[in-house]
């Protein structure tokens, strides 16, 4: 699905990425993990085109993506921070994205999902920060595409709406979507992740699945075994 080759990309004297070697497979779910800092949001925004790399490639289903905007009718992105225009009313902003996509939704299912329909005519800009993050997640999730880019789907929801996004994912991987995730709740990586890649200072320093990093790192579950990853860089 997504092939990377020695990505570099620098801001000023920061170099954020350096070399970065990384392929995807389709149909799963990824999660990419690090700290501030460590370029997670460099590389996605690499993989959406919102980010141009100073040397490197970015292949996608087989094609480079380099001066090419085609490809990403065929992504979704959830942003960590929604940013709509808050003057329009909720119904209004679905209305916004379905002409804009031009495409079949589940917008209704969705609706109903997340109990959103009492919200439908109230301003966007007027909802709860959990509220705005349902929204967020139903705009993402409408359309049937193969790629789906999540950055921090947990911010703000209750149990029940974290419950019903952690079944909503992983009908979407049964439906051979490939997901990639960047999360700083553990728990919620371990029960939903096929496969982890951590990301320090611009490097890959772990890419496996979740029991190759139990068993690397001799630890018993993600949140100390992603520690434990941290702190052998912080003495090597």
């Amino acid at each position: 699905m997504i092939a990377i080759t020695n990505l570099k990309k620098s801001f000023g004297r920061n170099e954020v990425l350096k070399g970065l070697d990384l392929e995807i497979k389709p149909k799963g779910i990824i999660a990419i993990l690090g700290p501030n800092g460590s370029g997670k949001t460099t590389l996605i925004k690499s993989i959406l085109g919102m980010v141009i790399p100073d040397e490197g490639s970015i292949s996608i289903s087989g094609k480079d993506i380099k001066n090419k905007w085609a490809y990403r009718k065929e992504i979704e992105y959830l942003p960590q921070i929604a940013n709509f225009p808050g003057n329009l009313k909720v119904r209004e902003l679905i209305h916004m994205i379905k002409d804009l996509h031009q495409r079949p939704t589940n917008d209704e299912q969705l609706i109903d999902l997340f109990g959103l329909k009492p919200f439908l005519e109230k301003k966007f800009s007027t909802l709860s920060g959990g509220t705005k993050q349902k929204v967020n997640i139903l705009l993402t999730f409408m359309f049937d595409k193969p790629l789906i880019i999540l950055d921090e789907p947990t911010t703000g929801l209750d149990p029940r709406a974290l419950i019903h996004l952690k079944e909503l994912i992983q009908y979407e991987k049964a439906n051979g979507k490939t997901i990639l995730v960047t999360s700083h709740i553990m728990h919620f990586v371990e029960e939903i992740a096929d496969e982890i890649i951590y990301l320090l200072d611009g490097r890959i320093y772990f890419k496996g699945s979740v029991k190759d990093l139990m068993e690397k790192t001799k630890q018993k579950n993600v949140e100390h075994a992603i520690a434990a990853i941290a702190n052998n860089t912080d003495h090597a």
